[in-house]
């Protein structure tokens, strides 16, 4: 994606993910994270998980592929990944870190690891072919397209 300045942005906007969090191990929350904008270096959007977009605000790094977003519940950072399927001829983009819950959360303190994916039409030549992406991008893409918000 090209900016205003003509720079180029690895991470999609405005976009929809499917998102996924858990703690232990166990499933905690999934819903839906939408970046509306991504103007320098922040980022504003909504993380649904029980139909109210909760407000979001962050930073993402084009160099690093790092986001860090919080929201008045959580505090996420992450990295991006991408995997290129050429066979069907689409672009995974994979957003996965850790979380951390905050006050007034009943889990406050508590940490968690987090997936969010979304996907684009391949348009060009395979460039992003490495390893094959978590099982997790099947759910979250799940989640993304069966969502009703």
């Amino acid at each position: 994606m090209q900016t205003p300045n003509n720079t180029s942005i690895s991470l999609l906007f405005p976009s929809r993910w499917g998102l996924d969090a858990e703690i232990a191990g166990r499933p905690m929350v999934r819903g839906i994270l939408t970046i509306n904008s991504i103007s320098g270096n922040t980022v504003i959007g909504t993380a649904n998980f029980r139909g109210t977009p909760i407000p979001i605000q962050g930073s993402w790094n084009e160099n690093t592929k790092q986001l860090n977003f919080d929201s008045p519940y959580a505090s996420f950072t992450g990295k991006l990944s991408i995997f290129d399927d050429a066979a069907i001829k689409i672009r995974h983009l994979i957003l996965s870190g850790r979380f951390m819950m905050k006050p007034p959360s009943l889990q406050a303190g508590e940490y968690g690891n987090w997936i969010a994916t979304t996907d684009t039409v391949l348009t060009g030549p395979a460039i992003y072919t490495g390893t094959l992406p978590p099982a997790g991008v099947f759910l979250t893409s799940d989640l993304l397209y069966n969502s009703r918000d």
